[in-house]
């Protein structure tokens, strides 16, 4: 019996697969060992997984978890709580989420990866491992074409008079946003990246605006060069998870036309992916 995890630090989706093939979702909150200690993710197993799991295939499970921050230093923690819980016979493996990522994408075929959501990653990949990585850098030095970046130059284009003034005013108005507002959740609450994010449907709404359909386009042509174009690659087709990939697929297509990419294989979320990957 295996169990597979897609983990983000709001939300992590499980799959509990029988070797009978039988598929059981299970959804707890999110986690993050940078953000929480051993005892917080053994407590969030505990309340919210265990219960979904018969407690006579504990010691029978093996376990491919794949989260946000399991970074090769933090991974320990992971594993660790999830043996405490679900049994210490448990064969656990713990991988980033851009791991996650190029096995839900590509499985065991080479390729170029990459995420955009909240925050956006990338990476190339031989099919087994992860060889080169350009730092995202988040989203105040980096984070190209994810929902933060997206909102960033929205509302920096908005304050600064650099889209038409009716789209500016249209955007002040479906958001019941003002300068004030704007600067005090991105420079004096917590998680401003995520606020920031927040304001990039705006743009889906919009899409058809040709000044907005420009700022993505150009959100995304940002992306491709200064993170994709250091994989110094023959093939250059780029496959996405995440739902910033998903939502604005032709946006990101257009972009990577222009750069001379194509678009491969959009994922909204990996987790299918990742089944597939480990049956």
């Amino acid at each position: 019996m295996k169990l597979i995890a897609d983990s983000g630090s709001t939300k992590t989706a499980w799959c509990l697969m029988t070797d009978e093939g039988k598929l059981t979702p299970i959804t707890t909150q999110g986690i993050n060992p940078y953000q929480q200690t051993e005892e917080d993710i053994a407590a969030v197993l505990h309340g919210e997984l265990l219960p979904n799991i018969s407690t006579s295939t504990e010691n029978a499970l093996e376990i491919h978890f794949y989260g946000a921050g399991c970074t090769p230093e933090a991974s320990p923690k992971v594993a660790s709580a999830l043996q405490q819980v679900l049994g210490k016979d448990c064969r656990v493996e713990v991988q980033s989420d851009m791991l996650g990522a190029a096995r839900a994408l590509c499985g065991h075929r080479p390729g170029i990866v990459a995420i955009l959501g909240t925050g956006s990653n990338s990476c190339l990949y031989d099919g087994e491992r992860i060889t080169a990585n350009v730092s995202p850098l988040g989203f105040i030095l980096g984070d190209e074409g994810s929902g933060a970046y997206i909102g960033k130059r929205l509302v920096g284009d908005v304050l600064k008079r650099q889209l038409p003034a009716d789209i500016c005013q249209l955007f002040l108005d479906e958001t019941q946003e003002t300068a004030a507002t704007i600067i005090q959740k991105t420079y004096r609450q917590p998680l401003p990246n995520r606020f920031l994010a927040s304001l990039s449907p705006f743009c889906a709404r919009h899409r058809d605006l040709p000044a907005i359909h420009q700022l993505l386009v150009d959100c995304f042509s940002q992306f491709f060069i200064r993170n994709i174009r250091s994989y110094q690659q023959a093939d250059k087709t780029v496959h996405f998870v995440g739902s910033v990939a998903h939502y604005y697929q032709a946006e990101l297509t257009e972009a990577a036309t222009l750069l001379g990419y194509t678009v491969g294989t959009v994922l909204q979320a990996p987790l299918d992916g990742l089944i597939r990957y480990h049956l």
